[in-house]
C-alpha cells in the first residue's frame, strides 16, 4: 500500500525531488498534504529559515530552468530567478519537492530524485547502479540519486551531470 505523498508543488507532477528535511517553521514540521506553494510562501520560508532553504529553492531553480530550456519549453520566464519567484514547487508547476518517501507509477512517467545519498540509504528503494560517488541511477523506475541542493554539493557542474542523466520528458 502506498502511503500518500506530502510536500509541495504540482499534484501532476513529472518531476518529484525527495529530500529529509522539512522547512522548521509554521506547519511544515506536521504537514501531511500535498499542495503548491502559494505567491510569497517560499519568500516566507527563505526570511524565517537559515539560508540553507534559499540555497534549496535557487538549485532546484537553476536546474529546472537549464532542463526546460534543454526539453524545449517555450513558456519558460526569462531567468531561473523568475522561474524560481513564478513557478517553482507551485500548483501549476511540473514539479515537487516531497518529504514522503518515493512511489513509482505504474506508467513510468515521473523522473523520481533523490536528494543526497544519506538520505537514499535510508529508503527503501529499488536497487541502484552506482555511477561515481555523487550519483546512483534506476533507469527502470526513472530514479536518480543526486548531492544534496547544495551550492557546495550540487554544483554548477553537478548539476549539469545530472541534467545529462534525466530521462527526456515524456508528456
Amino acid at each position: 500500500m502506498h502511503s500518500k505523498l506530502i510536500g509541495f508543488g504540482s499534484p501532476k507532477s513529472s518531476i518529484n525531488f525527495y529530500i529529509a528535511n522539512r522547512p522548521p517553521i509554521d506547519d511544515y514540521p506536521i504537514m501531511k498534504e500535498h499542495r503548491g506553494l502559494t505567491m510569497g510562501e517560499q519568500e516566507h520560508i527563505v526570511k524565517h529559515t537559515s539560508n540553507h532553504w534559499r540555497k534549496v529553492f535557487n538549485v532546484y531553480a537553476k536546474l529546472l530552468f537549464d532542463w526546460y530550456q534543454l526539453q524545449g519549453r517555450t513558456d519558460l520566464p526569462a531567468s531561473w530567478q523568475a522561474y524560481r519567484n513564478l513557478d517553482l514547487f507551485q500548483q501549476h508547476s511540473y514539479e515537487a519537492l516531497l518529504f514522503s518517501s518515493p512511489q513509482f507509477d505504474a506508467d513510468n512517467t515521473v523522473i523520481h530524485i533523490i536528494a543526497g545519498k544519506t538520505y537514499a540509504a535510508h529508503l527503501n528503494l529499488p536497487p541502484l547502479i552506482w555511477l561515481d560517488s555523487y550519483f546512483a541511477i534506476n533507469n527502470e523506475h526513472r530514479l536518480i540519486v543526486a548531492p544534496y541542493p547544495d551550492y557546495r554539493q550540487l554544483s554548477n557542474e553537478r548539476i549539469a551531470r545530472l541534467i545529462k542523466l534525466m530521462p527526456i520528458h515524456r508528456k
